[in-house]
């Protein structure tokens, strides 16, 4: 009978602690489980963060570009106009040389024509002289 009751404790015991090993089995791939979860949780949260800071930054240089964009457009018109006015400047300036020089040559085609033209007249007159 002693051997019946320890035979039957034995199987008691190994029982239980079959029963106890799978229980914590389970208590373990339920942790893991969580674990997990906890996991995907946090990445998905990481994830939608720095989304969301790049979605900014990227807006944020848009902007910046726009503003760079916009500040050289006035930049280069401004020197256009300015260069468009030195050069209406430069011209004017050049057209009224121009002029003076036109005048001031005309002045002295018409002092070589009387100078030539009295010239040509003595010419005639010594030659009508000689003629004579």
């Amino acid at each position: 009978m002693k051997s019946k009751l320890s035979l039957k404790l034995c199987l008691t015991v190994a029982a239980a602690l079959l029963a106890l090993s799978a229980f914590s089995y389970a208590q373990a791939g339920d942790d893991m489980k969580k674990a997990a979860d906890d996991t995907g949780k946090t990445t998905s949260t990481a994830a939608k963060t720095t989304a969301h800071a790049t979605k900014t930054a990227a807006k944020d240089t848009g902007k910046a570009t726009a503003t760079a964009t916009k500040d050289t457009g006035k930049a280069t018109e401004t020197g256009a106009k300015d260069t468009g006015k030195a050069t209406e400047k430069a011209a004017d300036k050049t057209g009224d040389a121009t002029k003076t020089a036109a005048k001031d040559t005309g002045h002295g085609v018409k002092k070589g024509t009387k100078a030539v033209g009295h010239g040509v007249k003595k010419g005639a007159e010594k030659t009508g002289d000689a003629v004579k």
